[in-house]
């Protein structure tokens, strides 16, 4: 009969159990069908964890025990979630106030370079807690919202941005023949409206720095590589030796010119420009993801528009043709809205 008893006694708690874990399976299976991107993977965290609690407390409160007990135990539990939530609250808050603060000022987007604290890189995601950027070796670099938020972040311009390079010649050669040469090489390099600035004079040679503006700033890695190799030519085909003069002081080389001899054309290997294609593959996609959302907003507001037009129009022939561009639009921003779902899923699975 005691043996009835208990178990009859525990039949709330084992309902209680399975009430708990069907909720929280039955939510996950509907959200993880959903796209865990940005806010939402935030928002699906949140409603799992918050079931997970709520359902702990009801299956304490189910259990058959003293009250007494029962009171101990949700307030010890109820001192611990204090305490953690105390501990981590801080951090966490502190990252969400810097993500609205960074999407309110709105000083970078995905696919821009930027530069803060010694990374630079491409942003590749741009969430609510964090800020994703993919460096120029490819690699995934998570930088917290709080920390952008307190420390300055250097953003390049996609219209445009001046590339640099400097180097240390001997006083032997005048300057004018080298500042010549440094803005032939500029453009040699593509680069517009160059110009050259003596940085430092120092114990044995002077410091030349090239500057020259780059109007895709996509491809600024490739521009500095092939900024140096052109000076490099344009050096040499302006017999300019770039040898340090201590060198050429502590070694006897007598009247030997560091010159290297001119190659044909075919011999010379062709620096590959598209690089950053290969770099920065997710930050590509990232912009091209961003880019396509503001099209489907702008779809949208123009539908909008539309059928607020669609109201005043009196005459068949005119309800009839805005009718149609309604129709028109919206089959568009359905295929965009298809072609994007399928390109976020894409990147989900990259990662």
């Amino acid at each position: 009969m005691n043996v009835l008893e208990m178990i009859q006694d525990w039949i709330p708690t084992f309902f209680t159990v399975l009430f708990v874990i069907a909720c929280y399976w039955v939510v996950k299976y509907f959200m993880d069908k959903q796209s865990n991107t940005g806010s939402f993977s935030i928002i699906r965290t949140i409603v799992l964890f918050s079931i997970a609690l709520i359902g702990f407390i009801f299956i304490i409160l189910s259990v058959p025990m003293d009250e007494g007990i029962k009171g101990q135990i949700t307030s010890l539990f109820g001192i611990v979630i204090s305490a953690g939530l105390a501990l981590s609250s801080a951090t966490f808050i502190g990252n969400g106030l810097a993500g609205v603060m960074l999407r309110a000022v709105d000083s970078y987007k995905a696919g821009d370079f930027i530069e803060v604290d010694g990374i630079l890189g491409r942003v590749s995601e741009k969430g609510l807690l964090h800020t994703e950027v993919q460096t120029e070796n490819r690699d995934l670099v998570t930088l917290p919202n709080l920390h952008l938020a307190t420390n300055p972040v250097r953003v390049i311009r996609a219209s445009g941005t001046f590339v640099t390079a400097t180097c240390s010649l001997g006083y032997d050669v005048n300057q004018n023949k080298i500042k010549e040469a440094l803005l032939l090489a500029a453009a040699n390099a593509g680069l517009e409206d160059s110009f050259v600035h003596i940085i430092e004079l120092g114990d044995f040679s002077v410091v030349y720095k090239v500057y020259g503006l780059l109007k895709d700033a996509k491809t600024m890695i490739s521009a500095k590589s092939r900024l140096h190799g052109c000076m490099l030519d344009a050096l040499h085909e302006s017999d300019i030796e770039i040898v340090s003069p201590s060198f050429m002081n502590q070694r006897q080389v007598g009247d030997t010119i560091f010159i290297p001899k001119k190659v044909r054309k075919n011999e010379i290997v062709e620096e590959n420009e598209k690089v950053e294609q290969k770099v920065f593959d997710k930050a590509d996609e990232a912009e091209t993801i961003e880019k396509r959302v503001e099209f489907i907003d702008s779809i949208k507001a123009e539908i909008k528009t539309c059928q607020e037009d669609l109201l005043k129009l009196e005459s068949e022939e005119d309800i009839k043709a805005m009718k149609n561009r309604i129709l028109r639009l919206e089959e568009k921003r359905d295929k965009i809205q298809a072609r994007l779902n399928a390109k976020m899923e894409d990147l989900n699975n990259k990662n």
